[in-house]
């Protein structure tokens, strides 16, 4: 329900500016919210918090805070006349097959897929030749719907999986175990799993992360020690051994554990921030086998893509912001003993293996660029795209002949290929049917420029024959930051809003991965206001070049995302004529004192680390 308010509030807007409707304030009734005389200190400075008590989220007095509030969002969206035609537009566009690449494993193919308006997609299998069917169902996981499949691994010979769940939308997960060839249960289900993988130990176990369980609020407590165990099928949770972590002199916020293709290693990553890890490698042939260091320090992004015996083939942005992919053996895995393999660029580099090949996806202004090369780095071919967009999904296991990418883009709905690793020939393989044609639509790459002269790239989305006149109603949405990078993806609400006339614009702002970890930087703590200004400079494009104008404007982003809108708001009201900030960051003094929140420093600092970090965030 999440996503829905911020579609019926940009359809009214966009309605409201199509019919030129007369702009009288609508009385909305919000329900009192109680102030309290809470302040607090930083650093000498008193902060009023008067809203603190809000913070427990199972107290009495919030659930019928969040009651009332309820009562007055929805009893003013249920009252939207032209709601029901939003909606059955909206549920017309969704309703249609939605099938993922295929993956192989064991004896099988599978794939997930979506008959159209069911609430989860459904993982199906089949042999060579065979029928599909249905292997996991997430849609009778619980009666509400509520419970969803959040992860699936497979052991290397494909005969056992491990699926996790989630209930509620939980971060807290549950993993379940069945022999893959009868979907039976094996053994017990582990619960209070948090921001894990599972990577199988031939079929004698797994490996996962997670925190110890908090005391208090599952939703609110802090949980900044991440620890890796080892689950050996057919004893019980409890007995779980403890790899690593949970030293209370050295906190890691995020640890995860992989085992190579030829289950010959473990590897282990800890990270304290979202940005730069440590990195440990342990050979599984030998009982009494250590961690050994790669990377003892967590100044870069490291890990292992793959392994050819003791060859270490890894990726990093260690003296290279733009990625690159050196060689190390097992035996002297360090940084000084590290030789490059795909030396960095000026493009941000992704790599990943197949069919024993290395792909090299690139971001050339966030847009998808691909290139094979074999295991003694040569290069063997650009792989043509079917467009200009994003592509995901090269690589598979060694011994595949061929496997299956995805590509998309703003005006194209997410399709499937195959791709034959020996010959670069792709196949079409999936197409969506879908009320919908992209040709009456363009997508346009534009470069401005933001307050201290940066060049921004974004990618304006529109019906053809657009009329620029400043009255045209416009998204512009944005993220920009921990290093993630916005690249061009279909959405069926972004489809309805352009089919009304709406225009969609996405800027790659400062903070984000698109340009490597010097971008990344460049909008991060005391450069903050980078991202900002990027966003601020991407609205005054649009306006200048008669895109649209304030009283046309809408911004939008999630999460971080949220924190943009709502810094762009504050600081440029006159800007925008709406703004939706779902789930924001926004409490920058304190954010990091909740969940997980602690690790995202690297971005924004905190306000202990100083008078002068303090003010800023202030």
């Amino acid at each position: 329900m999440k996503n829905i308010l911020p579609i019926v509030a940009s359809a009214i807007f966009l309605l409201a500016c199509k019919t030129e409707l007369k702009k009288e304030p609508i009385a909305v009734n919000y329900p009192n919210t109680a102030k309290v005389d809470t302040i607090y200190s930083h650093f000498g400075t008193e902060v009023p918090d008067p809203y603190r008590w809000l913070e427990d989220d199972r107290s009495p007095e919030t659930e019928a805070w969040v009651k009332a509030e309820n009562e007055v969002t929805f009893g003013y969206l249920e009252n939207i006349p032209f709601r029901k035609a939003l909606q059955n537009r909206l549920e017309k566009l969704w309703n249609y097959e939605k099938v993922s690449s295929p993956f192989k494993e064991g004896n099988y193919t599978y794939f997930y897929k979506n008959d159209g308006l069911q609430n989860q997609y459904v993982v199906y299998r089949q042999k060579e030749g065979g029928e599909p069917e249905v292997f996991l169902d997430p849609n009778t996981f619980s009666e509400d719907g509520t419970t969803s499949l959040a992860g699936l691994s497979f052991t290397k010979d494909g005969t056992m999986a491990a699926y996790m769940i989630s209930e509620g939308g939980s971060d807290w997960r549950k993993a379940i175990v069945l022999n893959a060839q009868t979907k039976e249960m094996v053994g017990d289900t582990l619960v209070d799993i948090k921001f894990s993988g599972i990577s199988w130990k031939g079929n004698e176990g797994f490996y996962y992360s997670s925190y110890d369980k908090p005391k208090g609020s599952e939703l609110s407590a802090k949980t900044d020690q991440h620890k890796v165990y080892f689950h050996k099928l057919g004893t019980p949770q409890k007995e779980d051994q403890l790899i690593y972590g949970g030293k209370s002199d050295e906190k890691h916020r995020y640890v995860g554990a992989s085992v190579s293709e030829d289950q010959n290693y473990l590897f282990i990553s800890a990270r304290t921030s979202t940005s730069g890890n440590k990195l440990f490698i342990q050979n599984l042939n030998d009982d009494n086998a250590l961690l050994i260091p790669v990377v003892s320090d967590t100044d870069s992004d490291v890990y292992i893509i793959d392994n050819t015996d003791t060859k270490l083939y890894i990726g990093t942005n260690r003296n290279a912001p733009n990625t690159k992919v050196v060689v190390a053996d097992t035996t002297n895995p360090s940084p000084e003993n590290w030789k490059d393999f795909i030396p960095e660029t000026e493009n941000v580099l992704s790599p990943h293996t197949g069919g024993g090949y290395f792909f090299a996806e690139y971001m050339v202004d966030a847009v998808s660029m691909v290139l094979q090369y074999d295991y003694d780095g040569k290069l063997v071919r650009e792989v043509k795209l079917p467009g200009i967009g994003s592509a995901s999904g090269f690589g598979g296991k060694k011994e595949d002949k061929e496997f299956y990418y995805s590509f998309t883009n703003y005006k194209t709905p997410g399709t499937s290929f195959k791709y034959t690793v020996e010959n670069g020939e792709s196949v079409l393989h999936w197409k969506p049917e879908i009320d919908f044609n992209p040709d009456d639509y363009e997508s346009n790459q534009v470069f401005y420029t933001s307050k201290d002269g940066t060049q921004i790239p974004m990618i304006i989305t529109h019906k053809k024959g657009l009329e620029l006149n400043g009255k045209n109603p416009t998204i512009l949405y944005g993220y920009g930051g921990f290093d993630i990078s916005i690249t061009p993806s279909f959405s069926i609400a972004n489809t309805v809003w352009m089919e009304q006339g709406g225009i969609y614009a996405v800027p790659n702002l400062r903070g984000g991965g698109e340009y490597g970890k010097k971008w990344h930087n460049a909008g991060i703590k005391m450069q903050k206001q980078n991202v900002f200004d990027d966003f601020i400079a991407a609205a005054e494009y649009l306006i200048a070049n008669k895109y649209t104008s304030s009283e046309y404007l809408a911004i939008r982003g999630g999460s971080n995302g949220g924190l943009l809108v709502g810094a762009t708001m504050t600081q440029r009201p006159d800007l925008m004529q709406v703004a939706l900030p779902a789930v924001g960051v926004m409490d920058m003094l304190r954010y990091h004192t909740f969940t997980a929140g602690a690790g995202w420093a690297y971005d924004y600092g905190t306000a202990e680390d100083s008078k002068e970090m303090f003010e800023y965030l202030k």
